[in-house]
C-alpha cells in the first residue's frame, strides 16, 4: 500500500504514466493490492495489477511477463518496500537524453536505519556499495549494475539486452552486464536518494544475503567467458571480473577463520614470530578508510555531520561490522559454492514489515521465519570453536590472533543469538 501509495504521488504528467503492479503473492496481500488499485482507478490512474497463477522465474519471470504489456519507452522499477520521492522521474528521466543511456539508478537511503544494531550494520554496508563502489565505477568508466528496484530502464535497453533471464538469482547484476556489453552505459545518481525498509530481523537478513550471494556467484559462472571474449579494453574486463567475483571473499574469509586455529599450534610448532602477519592490518586499515568516507564524511549518507560523535560512533560499529561479515561468512560461503557448481533454488523474498521507527515492532508478524536450519547449529558451534582458540592462545601464551578470534566469537555468536532469538518471537 505504502509503495502503491508513495507511486500514484509522482510529481509526473497522469497521462504519461502506466502502473503495472507485478503481485505473485497469495496470501492477506492480494486483497490490499486489489483494493488499492481500484481506488486509484477510480482516481483517474492508468494503473493495473498483473497477477500469474506460478511464480515461473519468480522476480525475473514477473518482469519479463509483464514486458509485453509495456507501452512506454522507460520502465522505473521498485520493489515492494521502496517510498520513492515525489520527484523521482523528474530527476531521472531527463539523463535519458543521451541516446546511449539505458539505465539510471538512484541511491537506496533507509528509513529504518536506527532500528536496531542488525540495521545500523547494514545501513554501514549498502553505503559504501552506493556513495564508493557505484560511485567509483562510474568515475572510471567501468561496468556499473542495476541494483533491482530504485532505478529506471529505457525499454529498448532491456529488448537489445535479451531481456530478463531466470537463471540467476540477480535478474538485475546479469541485465546489467550485458545491456552494457552491448553499449548501453548506466548512469548512477548519488543525489537522488530511495528510502527504503531494511531487513530487521537476521533470518530475513540472511535471507537476502544467501540470494545475492548466490546470484553473484550465479552471474560470474554464466557472464565471465562472455566478458572475456567482448571487445571491451582489458581494465574494464578485469574490473568486472573482480567486480563479479566479488561475494567469493566469503570463502576466503571462512576458510582464514577456520585454518587460524591449527595455526596457532602451527606457529608454535616451526618456532614463527607471528608478527610476519602484521602488515596484513594494512589491508584492515583501508577497508577502515573506505567505510569511514562512505558513511561519516559523505553528505548524502551523513547530511548531519558531527565530526567527534561521528568518529566515536565508528571506532564502535566498524568492528562490529568486521564481527558480523566474519559471522556470515560460513552461511555465504554456502551461497556462493552453490552458485558456483550450479546448484538452483528458489527466489526467497526477503520479509518486510513496514518497519520506519523504534517503537515498531516485528513480533506477531506473520512473515517470521520459524525454520531452525542446520546452518545455524553450525554457527553457534563456530562461535564455541573460536572461544576455543582463545582460550588454546592464552594457554600457550601467544596473543597474536587473539583480536582476530575475539571478533570471530562476537560474530558467529550474534548470528547464532539473533538468528534463534527471531526464530522464537511469537
Amino acid at each position: 500500500e505504502r509503495l502503491i501509495d508513495s507511486i500514484c504521488a509522482f510529481d509526473y504528467p497522469r497521462e504519461l504514466m502506466e502502473i503495472q503492479v507485478l503481485d505473485d503473492s497469495d496470501d492477506e496481500t492480494v486483497k490490499l493490492v486489489d483494493e488499492r488499485v481500484a481506488y486509484y482507478q477510480e482516481q483517474g490512474y492508468h494503473i493495473e495489477c498483473t497477477r500469474r497463477e506460478k511464480r515461473q522465474g519468480y522476480k525475473a519471470g514477473a518482469l519479463r511477463d509483464a514486458m509485453p504489456q509495456v507501452k512506454g519507452e522507460f520502465i522505473a522499477i521498485f520493489d515492494a518496500d521502496f517510498v520513492p520521492e515525489p520527484d523521482f522521474l523528474r530527476k531521472t528521466i531527463p539523463h535519458f537524453a543521451q541516446s546511449d543511456v539505458g539505465v539510471v539508478q538512484t541511491r537506496w537511503e533507509h528509513i529504518n536505519q536506527d532500528y536496531s544494531l542488525i540495521t545500523r550494520l547494514q545501513a554501514l554496508q549498502l553505503n559504501v556499495h552506493f556513495t564508493i563502489e557505484q560511485q567509483g565505477r562510474e568515475s572510471g568508466s567501468y561496468m556499473l549494475q542495476f541494483n533491482g528496484t530504485a532505478g529506471v530502464w529505457r525499454k529498448e535497453t532491456i529488448e537489445d539486452a535479451g531481456g530478463w533471464h531466470d537463471d540467476t538469482l540477480t535478474e538485475d547484476l546479469d541485465l546489467s552486464m550485458r545491456a552494457q556489453l552491448k553499449g548501453w552505459k548506466i548512469v548512477y545518481l548519488e543525489e537522488v536518494g530511495s528510502p527504503a525498509e531494511l531487513p530487521a530481523e537476521m533470518n530475513g537478513f540472511k535471507s537476502q544475503q544467501y540470494r545475492w550471494m548466490k546470484g553473484g556467484a550465479e552471474t560470474a559462472r554464466k557472464m565471465l567467458p562472455t566478458i572475456w571474449k567482448a571487445g571491451i579494453p582489458l581494465r574494464q574486463k578485469l574490473h568486472a571480473t573482480l567486480h563479479l567475483l566479488g561475494s567469493t571473499v566469503f570463502v576466503f574469509v571462512f576458510m582464514l577463520g577456520v585454518l587460524s586455529v591449527p595455526l596457532l599450534f602451527a606457529l608454535r610448532a616451526l618456532e614463527l614470530d607471528a608478527r610476519i602477519f602484521s602488515g596484513f592490518i594494512i589491508g584492515t586499515l583501508s577497508i577502515a578508510v573506505v567505510y569511514f568516507i562512505g558513511n561519516v564524511t559523505n553528505p548524502y549518507t551523513n547530511p548531519d555531520r558531527h565530526l567527534l560523535r561521528d568518529i566515536l560512533k565508528f571506532l564502535v560499529m566498524f568492528p562490529l561490522f568486521l564481527a558480523m561479515s566474519m559471522g556470515l561468512s560460513f552461511h555465504n560461503t554456502i551461497a556462493v559454492m552453490q552458485g558456483y557448481i550450479g546448484k538452483r533454488s528458489a527466489f526467497v523474498r526477503t520479509p518486510k514489515y513496514a518497519i520506519r521507527s523504534l517503537t515498531d515492532s516485528i513480533k506477531r508478524k506473520k512473515y517470521l521465519s520459524h525454520h531452525f536450519s542446520w546452518t545455524i547449529l553450525l554457527e553457534g558451534l563456530l562461535c564455541l570453536y573460536f572461544g576455543f582458540a582463545i582460550f588454546v592462545g592464552m594457554q600457550i601464551g601467544d596473543y597474536s590472533l587473539i583480536i582476530f578470534h575475539i571478533l570471530l566469537v562476537i560474530g558467529y555468536g550474534a548470528i547464532f543469538y539473533f538468528s534463534v532469538k527471531h526464530l522464537t518471537y511469537k
